[in-house]
């Protein structure tokens, strides 16, 4: 059993590989390369791949690999990439994105999904978390190959960082107590905020406690290899532990990591271990991207589109409205902030596969799953295949490309800017 699992993955990580090479020889976003041969190798017949396809498509492998092991993975790396004082000096606008922009976007979203496309109001804002998450993956690829200047980069990163794990509580909550809630009324409400509250906070101190703890154990070696394992103890112990105290897996992963990649680094890493550790997880970033997003493609064999087109079509709609919504009004009291970077930050919020991820996690039992799967694949591959082929011709028109309006001002650099 074991032997055929490890070659059905085997053959997609060959295949997932083969497409990164061309889509970096062609100097294209791989994530979107890996989402388009999914979709080819969904609708068409290869026998050689058939049974890596089935396995991967009529089994719980996609959520369980994805939520348990590749989520921890792509935060952790994340937070180890994105240094405490970049995300400090721009604090404003990504919590601003992060907290308000996500709630918004989440209340805009479910409310328009339950008063305008007729979903029940679970349904609606189950969705609606699912879409209040960013994945700004191949975006910035993009961004990195097209010199868009770092303040612009940080800001998508550590938005998407922070909402990954306010849209999985919101999700928690919106599919398992919502309707219980809102039986309840206001003392409802009240219930609910405080479980947002409880999953958040205890996520932020799970997290807290940990990359404490391993930092200070990383002082006390100068071991790359060991050090190495520690990050690794660190980023599946804090998801691991948080889920099982009933808080956020993600918010621990998040704040675990951004402590041991900055205070840790800061105080116990060499020049040596820290080129080390980067190097490892750039490489089981690829390769968990890799399968990732060629498993978004392939799945499109379970979604059954019939005569759901008006309600997709109608769902994008919304869901580009809402971010847009959400987002200028979330960043109006930044005074100085660019409007040109609100549109890339706008059209670059794509959707990706942590919300399919989440929507196959829904039970069977679950009254409206089948809405909120159609209606959240054809959100993100629209996201991908639309929003991502488009965003760097977006850049480009834009003049951003090589450092161009460098600043959130968008004025000259010698000029002070509030966000800065």
């Amino acid at each position: 059993m074991f032997h055929e699992i490890f070659i059905q993955l085997l053959v997609l990580l060959a295949v997932s590989v083969c497409v990164i090479a061309v889509a970096k020889k062609i100097n294209q976003p791989y994530s979107i390369a890996l989402v388009i041969v999914g979709l080819l190798l969904g609708i068409t017949h290869i026998p050689f791949l058939e049974e890596a396809e089935t396995f991967i498509t009529q089994s719980d492998v996609f959520q369980v690999i994805i939520i348990s092991l590749f989520l921890p993975i792509l935060l952790g790396d994340a937070t180890l990439k994105l240094p405490f004082s970049h995300l400090r000096e721009q604090s404003k606008p990504v919590l601003a994105l992060a907290f308000g922009g996500t709630l918004l976007s989440f209340l805009i979203v479910g409310l328009s999904g339950h008063y305008l496309l007729g979903l029940p109001l679970a349904v609606a804002f189950t969705f609606g978390a699912l879409m209040s998450a960013t994945d700004p993956i191949s975006v910035i690829s993009i961004f990195k190959s097209l010199g868009v200047p770092k303040k612009l980069v940080t800001i998508i990163e550590g938005e998407s960082l922070f909402n990954d794990g306010i849209a999985v509580v919101l999700f928690q909550i919106s599919s398992v107590y919502l309707l219980t809630y809102l039986e309840m009324g206001w003392a409802g409400i009240g219930s609910g905020l405080l479980l947002f509250l409880k999953f958040s906070i205890g996520g932020i101190i799970v997290g807290a406690v940990l990359g404490y703890i391993f930092s200070q154990i990383i002082r006390l070696y100068d071991d790359y290899p060991l050090e190495i394992a520690f990050s690794m103890l660190l980023f599946f112990g804090s998801y691991f532990i948080a889920e099982h105290f009933h808080v956020s897996g993600v918010i621990a992963v998040v704040v675990g990591g951004l402590i041991f990649g900055s205070y840790g680094a800061k105080i116990g890493m060499s020049k040596t271990t820290e080129t080390n550790i980067n190097s490892f997880w750039d490489v089981i970033t690829l390769v968990a991207n890799s399968l990732i997003f060629l498993m978004v493609g392939l799945e499109i064999k379970n979604i059954d589109f019939m005569d759901k087109w008006g309600l997709i079509a109608a769902a994008i709609v919304v869901v580009v409205a809402a971010r847009t919504l959400a987002l200028y009004t979330s960043l109006s009291w930044l005074k100085d902030f660019s409007g040109t970077w609100k549109m890339i930050l706008n059209w670059g919020g794509l959707k990706g596969s942590l919300s399919i991820a989440l929507a196959l996690s829904l039970p069977s039992s679950f009254e409206g799953r089948e809405d909120v799967l159609v209606l959240t694949f054809s959100v993100v591959l629209f996201s991908l295949l639309v929003q991502g082929l488009s965003i760097k011709p977006l850049v480009l028109k834009l003049g951003l490309s090589g450092g161009g309006a460098g600043t959130p001002s968008g004025k000259s650099a010698g000029k002070p800017s509030e966000v800065e």
